[in-house]
């Protein structure tokens, strides 16, 4: 009798478990599963290398290599050429091959997933594992799968928001090492005609530095001047001075109603307007402006979750009484507050009792929590909700060429603490001078100047001292310009848009805790009665510090 002959390669394949399991023991087609498994997670392709289609793991392991080395350049590039990184990743054809790469990923680990399955027999493993591993190939199916269907999703998504909110302009160039942005509030306001920008802000980012001077110009300024070349130095040569009707925040209307036809090129005369205003009264070149539709403001805070701030006073507003849930009015108590998007409007937007200036610093501080508060985290799990509100309130002439490098500015400008300027009191003397009705041009020139000159020289925001010789003019007429236009409107000429926010003579001193009468704590139903009665005095001391605001 003739023994039967049997090779190498038949002796291995009838002893090798991970391609041959049906003589393994349970615990090793237990292991066996594990590692298939693993192999599919931490190596796409190696489990059908291991047991099962060679070719299919060969491919699936050429794009897994392809996909950590295009990862670990992404990487480097960040760390060495971030700007060039967020350029590509921003452009829309980019974003939309990455959605349709992600897409192909996504099917080709559920296949292989799939084929895992099979490879696994799961009919031979012991009744008490198949739950198990069942779990965790749902699971992991998901986590893999499933996650980059959700990333193709968010990219695609972005990609349709950014084309909606940027232009396709080419790319600015900076001016004497700076860029500057005008960033508008805009709010149609109830009783308004049209839109108003009430909340004006100017951020020059330093270039080289990227250190970040942020200029808020009141919504009453007058006599705002503009640049050379502006169409609208046709019609107001001298300024944007004729008094009470000219407060800045009436020019974006005012273009839109008579004068659009002098922007034929722009894509909102308002604003284009509203970049001359302001390049001309800071001596600044602006690159673009960013406006968001302070209507749809809450709509972004909701789609972030709310915001945290800290209040240092009572801030008026209108909505629900605490006990009667009448519609009336209400006052937002110190400390911390959870805002939801309708409140931290009627936070940001709340004037009464106070003034301009408080109500500068807290846009400025709700801006501040936004930003604080908008996490990895946020993004993710809100990621459509917030491209949704980005898309419906945002409007900007930026083009989406520039947007990865103006990211890399802005991320390298967070390391920084922005010095920050108001055209008004108290930086410029007390709310009672004026200085928002009768601007000193040089003054501002010179304030700026000196901003730029502590750059580099700062861990916080310095506080820039007065020049000692600004001084105020004791008259109208000694506020005439060079040229011997009027100054605008005297004091006691200025109109109830501008009264309320200059509201006289303020000497600043130390707070003092507010008290009832009976020397009970304050409480909102007080102020509300006190409002009622019209006691004015013990309101506008509650609301006076209400500017003393930070992000929770």
């Amino acid at each position: 009798m003739i023994a039967p002959t049997i090779t190498y390669h038949e002796f291995r394949g009838q002893n090798d478990v991970l391609r041959n399991p049906r003589a393994a023991s349970a615990r090793e087609r237990t292991k066996r599963a594990s590692i298939l498994t693993a192999l599919t997670l931490f190596i796409p392709g190696g489990a059908q290398i291991a047991a099962g289609s060679r070719g299919l793991g060969r491919l699936a392991l050429a794009v897994t290599v392809g996909c950590w080395f295009t990862l670990l350049l992404g990487i480097t590039m960040y760390f060495t050429m971030r700007s060039v990184l967020l350029t590509a990743l921003t452009q829309p054809f980019i974003m939309w091959a990455g959605s349709i790469i992600l897409v192909a990923l996504a099917i080709g680990w559920l296949i292989l997933w799939l084929d895992t399955f099979r490879l696994i027999r799961f009919g031979q493993l012991a009744p008490g594992f198949k739950p198990i591993i069942a779990v965790l190939l749902i699971l992991f199916t998901t986590l893999t799968s499933g996650g980059l269907a959700y990333a193709a999703h968010m990219l695609n998504d972005a990609r349709h928001a950014l084309a909606g909110i940027f232009g396709a302009g080419s790319a600015v160039e900076a001016e004497d090492g700076r860029y500057n942005f005008l960033l508008l509030g805009a709010d149609a306001g109830e009783g308004r005609e049209g839109l108003r920008p009430d909340s004006i802000h100017v951020v020059s980012v330093n270039q080289a530095t990227s250190e970040t001077i942020i200029v808020s110009i009141p919504r009453n300024f007058q006599n705002a001047q503009f640049a050379e070349g502006s169409p609208m130095r046709d019609i107001y040569p001298n300024g944007y001075n004729c008094g009470n009707e000219c407060i800045i925040n009436f020019l974006y209307t005012e273009v839109h109603n008579s004068y659009s036809h002098l922007y034929p090129e722009a894509q909102d005369p308002g604003a284009a307007a509203m970049m001359d205003a302001a390049s001309g009264t800071l001596d600044l070149a602006i690159h673009g402006y960013v406006m968001v539709d302070m209507g749809g403001f809450s709509e972004l805070i909701d789609a972030m979750g709310g915001i945290t701030v800290e209040s240092g006073g009572w801030v008026p507003y209108r909505g629900r009484h605490p006990e009667t849930n009448q519609w009336g009015n209400r006052w937002f108590e110190p400390g911390t507050l959870e805002l939801d998007g309708t409140d931290a409007l009627s936070f940001a937007r709340s004037r009464d009792y106070s003034n301009d200036f408080n109500r500068i610093q807290r846009q400025q501080c709700v801006q501040q929590a936004m930003i604080g508060q908008f996490t990895p985290q946020t993004l993710l799990t809100r990621f459509t909700e917030i491209m949704g509100a980005g898309e419906n309130i945002v409007e900007t002439d930026l083009p989406q060429a520039q947007l990865g490098s103006l990211l890399d500015l802005a991320a390298d400008a967070q390391q920084h603490t922005p010095q920050r300027l108001t055209l008004g009191a108290p930086d410029f003397g007390t709310a009672g001078e004026l200085f928002s009705t009768y601007p000193d041009f040089d003054q501002i020139y010179a304030r700026l100047d000196e901003l730029m000159a502590n750059e580099g020289d700062h861990d916080e925001a310095p506080t820039a001292e007065e020049p000692e010789a600004q001084t105020e003019p004791d008259s109208p007429e000694e506020a005439v310009d060079p040229e011997g236009a009027p100054p605008g409107p005297t004091p006691e000429h200025t109109d109830e848009a501008v009264a309320e926010d200059e509201p006289g003579e303020q000497e600043t001193a130390d707070p003092v805790e507010l008290t009832q009468p009976d020397g009970s704590p304050l409480t909102e139903v007080y102020l509300i009665e006190a409002q009622q009665r019209g006691e004015t005095g013990i309101l506008e001391q509650a609301a006076s510090t209400n500017g003393d605001c930070s992000a929770g």
